[in-house]
């Protein structure tokens, strides 16, 4: 009887979930959480049916996350394997339920066998209990948002519980990050670290590095030594306390021979031999995504011919270094959320020769955080360099007077700081001031990337963000 009725309750989770989406799509609201969020409420255990009959990847961490999913993706389309994806960044519960029931027809069974999830690094602990990947890539850990994530070391030990849950799972971990790396440690699972040779080979400066999320080891608490620093906590670690050390990884940069404003090239070490790589976006950081990517791609058994063209020809998600061509000018958005990842992003300004247009939007709503003391750790010194090619600098969003005094504290000329709250009248403006070849660089938190990417769609005809 028990039996009768989950399978009753799972059909009506499922048909509720599938309306849901259809009316909120077709009304243009995007649809990517509510319909997971109706049917966990009719059939709590929908996630745990509908996510056995995939084989699911998975991918975890603070920073990349969209990115090294979206270059998956593509990896997957080369290699000709069907998959589903919360292409949306909906990566809670109700996200990853929203995902699967669009994936399904109404007898319950797939259209896809792969299912290609991005989790939120603080839900993956919950979504271990339900499903368990084939492979899970980790990204990083940097601090974020610590009055929803709370301290560093807790989002670390919250996805530590959640492999326990999956044994079986193959790990692809940072190996260049202490924080990542530990999670391979004393696992029965198979573990695949990736990372990147020493900075003369990498075009960073030895020992270049910002504030630091993981100065002390995590076994005996000593200082860690480093080798060489990528950036952040990200490099050569040891501790010479225990010994604790970065794990030698399979895959790997080897030297980077271009890194410009547009795109990087990457000599990638593999087992079965290195490649040149041309990564269609720029950005240090966006190598690293790569690399997990490669990675994935290695432990799949592709081949690099088709591992290169996806490099090459990857979308990226929306609001993640998205780029829109108007005739002459360019718009850039590019999702900021914590020190580290704005400090990298700047650093990636500093690389555009020809004059621009920047906007920093700064919400404080909850699925931003509403601390937004970080701001004070982001190194602006990049910026205050290349302030002479910046035309006009906007702040926007319910934070724009914080973002503003911030901005002079660096040292950022006032006079080319404008508050402007509202969107369409900073857009006009700031698109004004363009000259022909010139781009506008819009930096949004979470909740201001939505409102401004809305108006975006709207003005030209952009995909939805879901799509």
């Amino acid at each position: 009887m028990n039996r009768l009725i989950n399978k009753i309750l799972f059909y009506l989770a499922l048909f509720i979930g599938k309306a849901a989406i259809h009316l909120l799509r077709i009304t243009g609201r995007g649809g990517t959480s509510l319909p997971g969020k109706l049917a966990m409420a009719v059939c709590p255990e929908i996630l745990r049916i509908l996510g056995s009959k995939y084989r699911i990847i998975m991918v975890t961490g603070t920073n990349g996350k969209t990115t090294t999913s979206r270059i998956i993706e593509q990896i997957l389309t080369e290699n000709q394997i069907k998959y589903v994806s919360n292409k949306s960044g909906a990566n809670l519960l109700s996200g990853l339920v929203t995902t699967l029931i669009s994936d399904v027809r109404l007898n319950g069974l797939p259209t896809s066998a792969t299912a290609l999830l991005e989790v939120d690094e603080a839900a993956f602990r919950a979504a271990s209990k339900y499903v368990h990947p084939a492979v899970l890539v980790v990204t990083n850990f940097f601090r974020d948002q610590l009055d929803r994530y709370g301290e560093l070391y807790t989002t670390v030990e919250r996805v530590r519980e959640g492999i326990l849950n999956s044994p079986e799972t193959t790990l692809i971990l940072n190996g260049d990050d202490s924080l990542c790396a530990s999670l391979g440690r004393n696992v029965n699972n198979p573990v695949i670290y990736y990372g990147m040779d020493k900075p003369e080979e990498t075009g960073e400066e030895k020992g270049a590095y910002e504030n630091n999320d993981a100065s002390f080891c995590l076994y005996c608490k000593t200082r860690y030594e480093y080798l060489y620093h990528i950036y952040s906590h990200l490099g050569h670690f040891k501790c010479p306390g225990c010994g604790y050390e970065r794990p030698e990884p399979l895959v790997h940069v080897v030297r980077v021979p271009a890194m410009t404003g547009e795109f990087s090239v990457a000599v990638i070490g593999t087992p079965s031999g290195n490649f040149e790589a041309h990564i269609n976006l720029p950005g240090l950081y966006n190598i690293y995504n790569a690399l997990a990517a490669v990675t994935f791609a290695e432990v799949l058994g592709f081949s690099h011919e088709k591992t290169i063209k996806a490099l090459a020809h990857f979308e990226s998600g929306f609001g993640r270094m998205e780029s829109i061509p108007l005739g002459d000018k360019n718009i850039q958005v590019i999702l900021i959320k914590n020190p580290t990842g704005l400090s990298q992003v700047l650093k990636y300004l500093a690389t555009v020769e020809k004059k621009s247009v920047i906007c920093f939007m700064i919400n404080d709503r909850l699925a931003d955080g509403t601390d937004i003391s970080w701001l004070y750790d982001v190194d602006f010194e990049p910026l205050r360099e290349i302030q002479n090619r910046v035309s006009r600098i906007f702040v926007s969003g319910t934070r724009a007077e914080d973002m503003a005094v911030r901005l002079k504290y660096a040292g950022i000329f006032t006079d080319s700081i404008t508050i402007e709250k509202n969107n369409r009248i900073m857009l006009d403006s700031a698109l004004n001031m363009l000259n022909a070849g010139e781009t506008l660089y819009i930096l949004p938190t979470y909740t201001a990337l939505l409102d401004i990417r809305k108006l975006l769609k709207k003005r030209f005809k952009l995909k939805n963000f879901w799509q």
